[in-house]
Order: structure tokens, then C-alpha cells, then sequence
């Protein structure tokens, strides 16, 4: 059941990032709503009441705007004023309530629409790269021609990463590992993080080679690292919480995998540095 499960997460994935677009769009949507209302069940676990239905909706609206940002349909100004409305909005609804809120709820409702809103809304961001930026790096010659080749091979490339640190991590780890890596999540081993980055690292100089980048060995082990480093905040975030819910899963919604949150969690953090790493880039050249 839980290999069933996981390659038929696999093959959506696969199919949403390769169409791109509103498809795409929708699964980042979909997914995070899931997502956030297993983050809310969590809350409530420990006394915490969240603007849940408010958050949920605001988390919406970034994801669209995002889009209609990416295929040039709203202004960078507009969507860019979305965070802090909703932010005002969530607080706003608090405020409302017959009993007032607390520090707690704030918080939690606001890293609610920054967790599971703002940061995954990246993916979109990464995916709508133009291929006709591909040229700034001279990476992707051969795709010059390609409708988002760039976006297309940049989010296809950071998930398969996120796929091989998990799974370097998971089988390494299980059979070397030794030394626990942190009490937040004792069943992750130094071990098997090594094995993660170096199965991460090997894949990205593969892909690296492949497509012809320059400084393909030096990029690889970059791109491999920075992705695995990315991914286990991302986990270990997750597992903070669970602990501090006192809970073993975030939900139940896939059999043998646990919840949305629980396959989500190593793919939050990564869009945004790996954007926000190509403009830095571009910009100096």
C-alpha cells in the first residue's frame, strides 16, 4: 500500500509539473489547502484557534495571484500587496471574534499563510520561468526553444533531488545509521544525512552533465547540497510540530505515507531560494 501510494504521488507530480500552467497551479492549490488544514489540526491540538477558514482562503488568493503574476495578467505590485492585505485580513477576523484571540492564534494563523501560502506559491514562480531567459547562463542552449524550458527543468530538477535526499536518506540511514541527528526527530541518523546529500549531490551532477551546464561538477554539488539542506529544514520543521502536537502523523489522508503535510514538509523551503538564487544570479550577469 505504501509503494502503491507513494508512485502514484509520483506520477502526479510528474504529470502537473510537465503541464504547467492553471493544471499546475491548481495541484500547488489543492495540495497546501490539505496541507494547511492538517497545520491547523495540529494547532488546535496543543489549545491554539487559528483563523482557519480565513487563512485558508487568503492562502488561496496567493496561489492565484501568483499565477496571474506569472502569465503577466497582474501587476508585480499587485500581487506583491496580497501577502500583507491577508496578513491585516486574518488579523482583522481575529479581532472579530467574540472571544478575543491570543498571541498563539495570531501566530499560528499568520506562519499558516506564510508556510503553506506564501512560500509554496514559489513553485508557481519557478515553473513559469521563460525559456527565453535560458540564454543569461548559456545552461540550456539545446532548449532555447522550448515553451518554460528553464522552469520546467528547474522544478522537474529540485524535485527529483528532494526524491533522492529522502530516499538516500531513508535507506542509508536505516542500514548505517548510528548517530542520532537531532531529538526533534530521533529517527534521523548523521549517517543518513550524508547518504541523502551525497545521493542528491550525484543526481544533480548527472542532470548538470546531461544537460550541458557549465562548471557541471561544481554546480552539481551546489545544487545537490543546497536542495538537501532545503528539504531537511523543511522535515524537521514538520517534525517540530508534530512533537509539539504530540502527534505521529499530520493527518491520514495517504495510506502507509501519513498526511499531505507529512510528503509536503521537504518541498516548503526549497522554490524560494532556488528563485531567488537564479535573480541573483541573473542580476550579476
Amino acid at each position: 500500500m505504501r509503494l502503491r501510494s507513494g508512485l502514484l504521488i509520483g506520477i502526479f507530480g510528474l504529470i502537473v509539473v510537465l503541464l504547467g500552467g492553471w493544471y499546475f497551479t491548481i495541484a500547488v492549490g489543492l495540495l497546501t489547502y490539505l496541507a494547511l488544514l492538517e497545520f491547523f489540526r495540529m494547532a488546535e491540538f496543543t489549545g491554539i484557534k487559528p483563523a482557519t477558514k480565513t487563512t485558508l482562503f487568503s492562502c488561496l488568493i496567493i496561489i492565484i495571484s501568483t499565477h496571474l503574476e506569472s502569465i503577466g495578467f497582474l501587476d508585480k505590485e499587485i500581487s506583491s500587496s496580497i501577502l500583507p492585505i491577508c496578513s491585516v485580513g486574518i488579523c482583522t477576523w481575529l479581532l472579530l471574534q467574540p472571544k478575543s484571540g491570543t498571541i498563539a492564534d495570531i501566530a499560528a494563523s499568520i506562519f499558516g499563510l506564510f508556510y503553506l501560502g506564501f512560500l509554496p506559491s514559489y513553485w508557481i514562480k519557478l515553473r513559469a520561468l521563460e525559456s527565453s531567459l535560458i540564454s543569461t547562463f548559456d545552461w540550456f542552449g539545446q532548449l532555447e526553444n522550448l515553451s518554460n524550458a528553464l522552469g520546467l527543468y528547474l522544478t522537474l530538477i529540485s524535485c527529483f533531488l528532494i526524491v533522492a535526499f529522502d530516499i538516500g536518506s531513508y535507506f542509508i540511514g536505516k542500514s548505517f545509521g548510528r548517530k542520532s541527528l537531532s531529538p526533534i526527530s530521533p529517527g534521523k541518523t548523521i549517517e543518513g544525512l550524508i547518504g541523502g546529500i551525497t545521493c542528491s549531490i550525484l543526481l544533480a551532477i548527472f542532470f548538470a552533465l546531461l544537460l550541458d551546464w557549465q562548471n557541471p561538477f561544481l554546480i552539481g554539488i551546489f545544487y545537490g547540497i543546497l536542495i538537501s539542506l532545503m528539504a531537511l529544514v523543511g522535515d524537521l520543521i514538520e517534525s517540530m510540530m508534530k512533537r509539539d502536537a504530540k502527534i505521529k502523523d499530520s493527518g491520514n489522508f495517504l495510506p502507509g505515507h501519513g498526511g499531505i503535510l507529512d510528503r509536503i514538509d521537504s518541498y516548503i523551503f526549497t522554490p524560494s531560494i532556488i528563485y531567488y538564487i537564479y535573480v541573483i544570479f541573473k542580476y550579476f550577469n
